[in-house]
């Protein structure tokens, strides 16, 4: 099998990459190493920024998002009882976000797939990419019980943090960079409405919470936990509880409970990769970066990751010149360091550490309360929110 870009991984990134690649006349081979049902169910991000709505739209993949996803013009942060909203248009000019989660994204993307763009293969599992120095990278897969390989002029990973793609940069040339929390967050998806309209950030000195939603009939919740909890020490109950005791307010605000259906406890950490590309292969995604939940940036990252990736080739295509593919690393990179930033400064706004001191304490508190009372301060948070340039 042979094609002009192989992708390995069939998340958004992946099926978002092929997507583009097909509206500039460019062929490729999505490979998948699961089924289409756990890719379509599988919960991750639910909060898109201006940008990657902007790129939906352009790539025909945006009918579903925009009749069923939620925009959001702000976030409301709560600390010491109190409530403050961040108004994006106002701080921004004009940016939003848009409440529509991955799961429905990767439903969109994949039914246009099928329907107009080349094969995507599910159940087959990327074993190796080889010859990545070459002008002839491959990838070595097995689907339906043998292996095969698909040659290809580029090889983009789009596998994850445990994938392959990655394994086949020469530790010689690799720098990691890291930090990993001493807590997690404990998820919670209820079949209750939304307690709020937008998503509230939540600073309590028991820990920090959030209140979101995946649609107006469905809640998605989050608790600080500490690293290491396993979701089923949580009753129900204790869950509820403990939501109502960091999301609390002196005003008449209640939290509307109802029933759980899916508990999990997502670790916490930062993680990027340099550089991006190794020869004709190319890294997206987190098989090349990580970040803590708390910016709503991984999926947003990635999408930034393959936008960079498709326009570059088209370019090379149109022009000859491979300069922009040449600085896809570089490019990549000045992005996902402000979202590092961005998501790592609120990571450490919101989030108490075990081991905290009242100094500690005070400082996150006079972080909130200069958010709250500068419009400067306001606009870097409202801008970092609502989406860095893809360029």
């Amino acid at each position: 099998m042979r094609t002009t870009v192989g992708i390995i991984g069939a998340g958004p990134a992946g099926l978002l990459l092929a997507r583009l690649l097909h509206n500039a006349g460019i062929d490729s081979v999505v490979l998948e190493s699961r089924d289409r049902a756990y890719v379509e169910q599988r919960q991750r991000a639910g909060i898109l920024e201006q940008g990657t709505v902007d790129v939906l739209r352009a790539a025909g993949a945006a009918e579903r998002m925009d009749r069923e996803g939620l925009r959001h013009d702000g976030i409301e942060l709560r600390f010491a009882r109190t409530r403050h909203r961040v108004d994006f248009p106002a701080l921004t000019g004009g940016s939003s976000v848009m409440v529509y989660a991955q799961t429905e994204v990767c439903k969109d993307l994949i039914a246009l797939q099928l329907k107009e763009g080349g094969p995507l293969l599910f159940e087959a599992e990327a074993l190796a990419v080889e010859d990545a120095e070459s002008d002839s990278p491959r990838v070595r897969f097995r689907h339906e019980g043998r292996e095969d390989v698909l040659e290809c002029d580029y090889v983009v990973g789009c596998d994850g943090f445990w994938g392959v793609a990655r394994q086949a940069v020469p530790a010689g040339i690799s720098q990691v960079f890291e930090r990993t929390y001493p807590f997690g967050w404990l998820g919670i998806l209820a079949d209750v409405a939304p307690s709020h309209d937008e998503l509230v950030y939540a600073r309590h000195e028991r820990g920090f919470a959030l209140l979101s939603m995946r649609s107006p009939s469905v809640s998605r919740l989050y608790l600080q936990v500490p690293d290491g909890t396993a979701a089923e020490t949580w009753a129900d109950e204790e869950i509820w509880d403990e939501l109502e005791r960091r999301l609390e307010t002196d005003d008449d605000w209640r939290l509307e409970r109802g029933p759980i259906t899916q508990k999990s406890v997502t670790p916490m950490r930062s993680y990027v990769h340099e550089p991006m590309r190794h020869g004709r292969l190319f890294l997206a995604g987190d098989a090349a970066h990580i970040v803590p939940p708390t910016g709503a940036k991984g999926l947003n990252l990635a999408v930034g990751d393959v936008v960079t990736f498709a326009r570059a080739l088209a370019y090379e295509k149109e022009t000859g010149s491979a300069e922009r593919l040449d600085a896809y690393s570089e490019t990549c990179l000045r992005r996902v360091w402000q979202a590092e930033r961005f998501s790592y400064d609120m990571t450490t706004l919101l989030h108490r550490a075990p081991d905290a001191t009242a100094f500690e304490d005070r400082v996150q508190l006079a972080r909130l309360r200069r958010i709250a009372g500068s419009r400067a301060a306001g606009t870097d948070l409202a801008e970092g929110y609502t989406g860095f340039p893809l360029d």
